[in-house]
């Protein structure tokens, strides 16, 4: 039995998503965030950082989204419903599954950093200036960076139904995360190819059991 240590509104959907779609068999084990809203230590018993998602294989434990999507693709998937073949698509898949992370969450995590930072105790006369200085940062630097990366999306996806070429790739579970992040946290009328694709996502099948075991993310 493969176990799914899932933290409470957090990037497991995408790995209960690749489960559904491959059909076997699998427990999850959910955790609840602190009033901080982090990790409970708990997970530092399954993991050492106490990050999840983590899956578990019998004695084989793995961390990371990608890392456990290219897994189950190598060791449960032999039909090749995570991961293409032809190798046009194979060249599309291995980039959105490392940009999913490499480049558009260190963006997305430092604006939610950057609009926290004005929220946190500070002295009242210190409250203006950090918000001034955070909200800079955010129009200067942040957004212009994540509209360059919506804009490849857009671009891509006006060529493509799914990020991997016309069929459904563990690519696309590994982009579900941060454009459901984005989707939150800003409209996305201005990029109707990237709505197209993320309602075809939600109209998935097992998505939607996905969801079912483990939420959508809510708030970025």
């Amino acid at each position: 039995m493969l176990v799914l240590h899932h933290l409470e509104n957090s990037r497991s959907q995408r790995i209960a998503w690749a489960l559904e779609v491959i059909g076997v068999e699998y427990e999850v084990k959910t955790y609840l965030r602190t009033p901080d809203n982090l990790a409970p230590d708990t997970l530092k018993r399954i993991h050492p950082l106490g990050h999840a998602p983590v899956l578990q294989d019998g004695e084989i434990t793995i961390a990371e989204s990608g890392a456990i999507l290219e897994f189950l693709a190598d060791e449960y998937d032999p039909e090749c419903r995570l991961k293409p073949e032809d190798k046009k698509s194979l060249r599309d898949y291995r980039y959105w599954l490392h940009f999913a992370e490499g480049s558009f969450m260190p963006l997305l995590v430092m604006m939610l950093l950057f609009r926290k930072i004005p929220k946190q105790p500070m002295p009242f006369f210190v409250r203006p200036v950090a918000k001034s200085i955070c909200n800079r940062v955010v129009s200067s630097f942040i957004e212009p960076r994540l509209r360059d990366v919506l804009s490849l999306i857009e671009d891509h996806l006006t060529q493509n139904n799914w990020f991997a070429g016309d069929k459904l790739s563990a690519a696309d579970m590994q982009m579900s995360f941060p454009i459901l992040a984005m989707s939150a946290s800003m409209p996305l009328e201005g990029y109707p190819h990237i709505e197209r694709w993320l309602v075809a996502v939600r109209k998935d099948a097992a998505y939607q059991r996905a969801v079912v075991q483990v939420g959508e993310f809510k708030v970025f």
